[in-house]
């Protein structure tokens, strides 16, 4: 058994070292808000958040937690910076089919905790690692520069 702070609490889990993160949150503690998108970290659809930092979670294994926090998607809106994102995302009506929101969500907010008001091309840049096969990038750069207005 391995302890894990995930979402403010803390959970033992039943897993090999060497599981990665994704399979843990989905599969061990039914948290289905991380999605699986591609498995070798290259679309961003798994990204949560391990000690305030954003992680593609279906290459992290879980070894590599250790006491960290883990924040997911169904906590985010708990930190401010994520319920700005939160907001946002609704006000610009950001998801088509959804898939990858929750990894785009959680890229954002680690994003605008390092850069609470950024250029447009700092988004772009930001952001440019997370795929969204709607193709709804114009939407996404629109909230993520909204959220950053309303931090101070």
């Amino acid at each position: 058994m391995i302890a894990l702070q995930i979402n403010g609490r803390t959970v033992q889990v039943d897993a090999a070292p060497d599981t990665p993160l994704l399979w843990v949150i989905r599969e061990n503690l039914k948290l289905t808000g991380t999605k699986y998108g591609c498995g070798v970290a290259a679309c961003g659809a798994c990204t949560v958040h391990v000690g305030g930092h954003a992680v593609r979670s279906c290459s992290y294994p879980l070894s590599a937690v250790g006491q960290q926090p883990v924040t997911t998607i169904e906590a985010i809106g708990a930190d401010p910076v994520g319920k700005a994102v939160q907001l946002a995302w609704i006000k610009h009506d950001v998801p088509q089919c959804g898939y990858c929101q929750s990894g785009q969500v959680m890229t954002a907010v680690d994003f605008l905790k390092r850069r609470r008001h950024p250029t447009e091309a700092e988004v772009v840049d930001s952001m440019g690692s997370n795929l969204c096969r709607c193709g709804t990038y114009q939407r996404i750069k629109a909230a993520v520069l909204d959220a950053s207005k309303s931090l101070t």
